[in-house]
């Protein structure tokens, strides 16, 4: 049985480890995800509608439908990571993981007065995987920066005296009771001392606040694995309406679940031959799960039999989350008991929220009779205005200033085709999306799709390949003052949908 901090541990403890920009952002991807036809066209779906990702984009795309239907996907998502700290060959790490992304449909209610304005209504219901979270890398390098100075770092300038066992106190017991009372940073300084890596100057003197390193190097080598799970669902209500012959409205609705898992492994080696510390390992396991809300507007335009415009805006998307985190450590020269500190002994955090700012999307198709169309979308987002809450917290303060610094616009093109050959459809598609970064931190995204689908009359079967990468810098440990590793990940999802109208 799991055991859990006896008091909820406050924000401020562990803003140092989790609920920081990384948060911010792994939340707010809009990745291309939905039915096969969307993503063969990589997403560019904001001025056609008539698909039921397209509620993703413009809420005003059910009302394009001429029928009732049901759309059901299912994706392969594999994903290819390498990571490296310096030029050298490193082997990728793939996962692959296959699960229904979506399922929704539509009913079409026609309006049988052919006189009125309003010519038909829509109400739609769709579910879209918005995210996939599984994902893996493993990176072998050598470093000057040794796990020591991570716990030195939180270490010095605490007394001795609160981090030590009391009379006939478990060393579990201990752990949580630091890090509910005393906060985070003394919670890491308690590990380092327990697990070996570092020890107090003078250890007689419960007041000594400097600490010394029990690790002797000059370079080390490390081991370093990520894995992530989970998932983003996002539920849509929709309802749309057909006025007169060219306009067409939407508003949506939308209802996020999320469950992420995150475990990072670190292992040390290499010190030298006098070193009293010849191997060290330590491992953080965080879960977050909770939900998020927020709703579209957006209208459809037909210009004329060839050209329609379309214009969306999308709120702010309010994530309320909470977290579980847990620890374990070993060394050379751990205490005896270290070992009861591991993934069952679990703090608890207080539930926060984290606003993703809105997003404004403008988009043009053109129409070619039944043969075929080019769709083009350009969305734009401030992710400077993103924010940890609540605000009143003083390490939300801080990172929020430093979100508003190291964040900016995001400037997002989608470009998709299609082309009918009788029932056959051949598409592609092309997706550009701007680094939210300032800096190199995260480059730019990159994508291309295709896909090809068949017409049945009153079902359709469609396919799709869909692909992108991007290349990010991360941290190692929670203190690193700059990212060090590199990781190039490509992502490509093959997605199968079927579709029955009605």
């Amino acid at each position: 049985m799991k055991k859990y901090a006896l008091l909820i541990i406050g924000l401020t403890s562990f803003i140092t480890n989790a609920q920081n920009i990384n948060d911010v952002l792994r939340y707010s991807k809009d990745n291309t995800q939905g039915t096969a036809r969307y993503q063969a066209m990589s997403g560019a779906f904001g001025a056609l509608g008539g698909d039921m990702s397209s509620l993703n984009t413009n809420p005003a795309g059910s009302a394009v439908f001429n029928n009732s239907q049901v759309t059901i996907s299912a994706t392969n998502y594999n994903v290819s990571n390498e990571a490296y700290m310096n030029l050298n060959n490193t082997p990728k790490t793939k996962t692959n993981d296959l699960s229904f992304n979506q399922f929704g449909g539509v009913i079409v209610l026609k309006n049988k007065n052919l006189n009125k304005n309003w010519k038909k209504i829509s109400l739609a219901f769709n579910f879209d995987r918005a995210q996939d979270f599984n994902s893996e890398y493993n990176a072998s390098y050598s470093t000057t920066n040794g796990m020591d100075n991570y716990f030195l770092s939180f270490a010095d300038g605490e007394p001795l005296g609160p981090l030590l066992l009391q009379n006939g106190e478990f060393i579990e017991d201990a752990y949580l009771d630091i890090g509910s009372s005393l906060g985070f940073g003394s919670q890491q300084a308690f590990l380092g001392l327990f697990g070996g890596l570092i020890d107090a100057v003078d250890p007689d003197d419960t007041n000594n606040i400097e600490y010394e390193s029990l690790a002797s190097y000059d370079i080390v080598d490390q081991e370093y694995r990520k894995t992530t799970s989970g998932y983003n669902d996002k539920y849509i209500f929709n309802f749309g309406g057909q006025y007169k012959d060219d306009l067409y409205l939407g508003a949506s609705i939308n209802i996020n679940s999320i469950y992420y898992e995150q475990l990072n492994e670190l292992t040390e080696s290499g010190y030298n031959t006098n070193s009293q510390v010849q191997f060290a390992y330590f491992d953080n396991f965080l879960i977050t799960d909770g939900t998020a809300f927020s709703f579209n507007l957006g209208a459809i335009k037909k210009i004329n039999n060839n050209v329609r415009l379309g214009a969306s805006y999308q709120s702010p998307t309010w994530y309320r989350l909470s977290d579980q985190f847990s620890q374990q450590i070993n060394s050379t020269l751990a205490n005896d008991e270290i070992n009861y500190i591991n993934f069952n002994i679990v703090n608890l955090y207080e539930k926060y929220t984290i606003k993703v700012p809105s997003k404004l999307t403008g988009s043009l198709a053109l129409v070619f009779g039944t043969n075929g169309l080019l769709s083009l979308d350009y969305s734009y987002q401030d992710m400077s205005q993103a924010l940890l809450k609540p605000e009143s917290d003083t390490a939300f303060e801080a990172e929020n200033e430093y979100i508003s610094e190291a964040l900016g616009t995001i400037s997002t093109i989608r470009l998709g085709g299609e082309y009918k050959i009788r029932q056959i459809s051949l598409r592609g598609g092309f997706l550009y999306e701007q680094s939210p970064y300032n800096n190199e931190t995260i480059d730019d995204l990159t994508g291309y799709s295709g896909g090809i689908g068949y017409n049945f009359g009153p079902s359709k079967l469609d396919l799709a390949v869909n692909t992108y990468s991007q290349n990010s810098k991360e941290t190692i440990l929670s203190t690193d003052a700059t990212p060090t590793l590199n990781v190039d990940r490509v992502n490509t999802n093959v997605t199968l949908s079927y579709t029955v109208n009605f």
